[in-house]
């Protein structure tokens, strides 16, 4: 029997497990509630986080990919500019004079609920740190 010339592709591996796996150590890490976790999955359901934080997910909206992908860039530039972990991971719950945050904590901006401000926080590091955002 002839082999087709063209193999189908393989689907790409779905990355909803490993980056809510991600998501949480991180989440431990900044000492998050379940409430401010939700708020950043973007989630309106707590039986929603729940399962996912027991049984992980097959698939991830869009929306909450894009949100982790924020939070795992944010972590990134923490770790790059902060290379004391303590002193990386507390800056998120800091008092910031910064004009993205005007006295508020990157955390405070971050639970807005808004993917903008996920993005705004990313940006102000990338900057920080020297690289582009």
């Amino acid at each position: 029997m002839l082999k087709p010339l063209i193999q189908p592709e393989a689907a790409p591996p779905d990355p909803g497990k490993p980056a809510l796996r991600t998501f949480f150590r991180i989440a431990d890490l900044w000492d998050l509630s379940v409430d401010d976790q939700i708020t950043l999955l973007g989630l309106s359901s707590r039986s929603t986080y729940f399962k996912w934080k027991r049984e992980g997910t097959d698939f991830l909206p869009k929306d909450t990919l894009e949100r982790i992908s924020y939070i795992l860039g944010i972590y990134k530039a923490l770790q790059i500019l902060l290379p004391d972990e303590s002193a990386a991971d507390s800056w998120v719950r800091r008092p910031n004079s910064a004009l993205p945050f005007a006295g508020e904590s990157a955390l405070d901006r971050m639970l807005s609920g808004n993917v903008i401000d996920l993005y705004i926080v990313r940006q102000y590091l990338d900057a920080e740190r020297g690289g582009t955002a």
